[in-house]
């Protein structure tokens, strides 16, 4: 079984399929390796793909230690898969959770990203919800522990996964029966220590300032907590673009698999013959025609 090993000595399980400019996956929280395999069936056409389970999540290594689980772990492990495979730079395709990840790894290690697509990114972002959101989140790694299967079928439900449900219930199924297959301490680490701690997208604003690389953000019309995040990270991000899904939730690459893997492939087709540009600052004037008094 191929495996990547931290710098803490952690075992991260990954899978490779096609050849090319290398593309590396990184999953939300209640998804794991197999959450992009429409994703890995589709751009191994094109890219050298690689999929992974984040600490906590089988069959990579779930450490008992909670201090083994953070925004920096996160960060970090991509990078680590990435020196295994003796990658020097990739693009870099996060979801929710894997999505904070990936906007950290443009943040820090600006030099090992070609680009960044940062899909379904925010919840819990805003300031004034930080108090309300780890609190939700130490209730849920609560119940992770004591109801393991009752809760993931409750997270599988939540506000923004009806949509997905609603649309494709064999492939809501499908998604919900791989969350229940979860190991319920890495669930409940990786909620107390991903997830609850953390840094506000606010917080972040001055160092997305910084962000050269490409990126694409995507999000779904109707995964609320994640729309003025993204709308954040648009106008910080001097190198990015915003794509919005009609009538979508949280689970974008799953729930629209081909509206997501146009956006993200024509992204990429850009990027590769230098097409993606940095905003003009001319549109960022103040007022309707850009008067300057």
């Amino acid at each position: 079984m191929p495996h990547a090993t931290t710098k803490d000595g952690v075992n991260l399980y990954y899978e490779e399929a096609g050849s090319g400019s290398p593309l590396i996956f990184v999953h939300e929280f209640a998804g794991d390796w197999r959450s992009w395999e429409a994703q890995m069936r589709y751009f191994s056409r094109y890219y050298r793909c690689i999929t992974y389970s984040a600490r906590g999540f089988k069959p990579s290594a779930v450490p008992a230690d909670p201090a083994m689980y953070s925004q920096a772990h996160a960060r970090d492990d991509i990078i680590a898969v990435l020196d295994h495979l003796k990658i020097d730079r990739a693009h870099v395709c996060g979801l929710s959770m894997g999505g904070f990840a990936t906007l950290h790894v443009g943040i820090t290690y600006p030099e090992r990203v070609r680009s960044l697509v940062i899909a379904g990114c925010g919840y819990g972002a805003a300031p004034s919800e930080k108090e309300k959101f780890q609190k939700e989140c130490e209730f849920a790694a609560q119940q992770f522990e004591a109801k393991g299967a009752e809760t993931a079928k409750q997270y599988a439900l939540g506000p923004t996964r009806v949509q997905y449900q609603n649309k494709d219930p064999r492939g809501w199924a499908e998604f919900a029966q791989q969350l229940s297959e979860h190991d319920w301490q890495g669930q409940a680490n990786t909620m107390r220590g991903v997830q609850m701690k953390r840094p506000s997208l606010w917080e972040l604003a001055e160092d997305m300032k910084r962000i050269s690389a490409p990126a694409l953000i995507v999000t779904g019309d109707e995964d609320d907590p994640c729309l003025e995040p993204a709308l954040l990270m648009k106008r910080a991000i001097p190198s990015s673009g915003l794509v919005v899904l009609p009538q979508a939730g949280h689970t974008i690459n799953l729930e629209d698999p081909e509206p997501f893997n146009r956006a993200v492939l024509d992204f990429y087709m850009r990027v590769e013959t230098g097409r993606w540009a940095s905003r003009d600052s001319r549109s960022t004037a103040s007022g309707i025609l850009g008067f300057r008094k």
